[in-house]
């Protein structure tokens, strides 16, 4: 009884699924509930019960409280060469849009590391958008509905303003292999391609 209710539990706090939460209910409704604690930041961003929502900035990671598992995650990780190789070659020619949530056991493990390999590449971070999510998987204006995003973090590569290949939620080989197959153009599908 206590395995099956454990991994019910897990289901429902995957960053993959939606649980308990309504579909009806959207960012934009949520954040005009908690309007008096919503603080804005530039671009977009809204911090919500310690958890950022709309188009954000890397530092924002850096304050608390999601510097805990930011700063940890990105110190610890240490990117295969050769994939880093590939990646340094190549990504340069590609805009990226990321989609997290500051919530998301996948997208705190995995968001660190993927800031880790754009530094080590010094990709122009210009060409960078950064978007979290609710629980819903919602922003203000259903950014993730046009993006098609249904799990996160998902990071969506583009190459002459078409959307190549995406990452999504977590790596099949490792991160920084997984993009370093996309970034050269070789084969590769995200777990959830049909």
């Amino acid at each position: 009884m206590n395995k099956l209710l454990l991994l019910f539990l897990g289901v429902l706090l995957s960053c993959g699924s939606n649980g308990k939460f309504s579909k009806t209910e959207t960012a934009s409704e949520t954040a005009g509930t908690f309007s008096a604690q919503v603080h804005r930041h530039p671009p977009t961003a809204v911090y919500q019960k310690d958890m950022l929502l709309g188009e954000f900035q890397r530092e924002e990671l850096k304050e608390e409280p999601f510097s805990r598992w930011f700063e940890a995650g990105y110190s610890d990780f240490d990117p295969n060469d050769e994939a880093m190789q590939t990646i340094k070659e190549n990504i340069s020619d590609y805009e990226i849009t990321l989609v997290m949530g500051t919530w998301c056991v996948d997208s705190k493990r995995e968001t660190p590391k993927f800031f880790k390999i754009l530094d080590e590449a010094n990709y122009d971070t210009e060409k960078l958008t950064s978007i979290a999510v609710d629980t819903n998987k919602s922003t203000p204006g259903d950014i993730q509905e046009e993006l098609n995003v249904e799990m996160v973090p998902t990071i969506i590569f583009y190459k002459d303003g078409k959307e190549v290949n995406r990452f999504v939620e977590y790596p099949q080989e490792s991160i920084e292999e997984d993009i370093a197959k996309i970034v050269s153009g070789e084969e590769y599908s995200h777990p959830y391609a049909q």
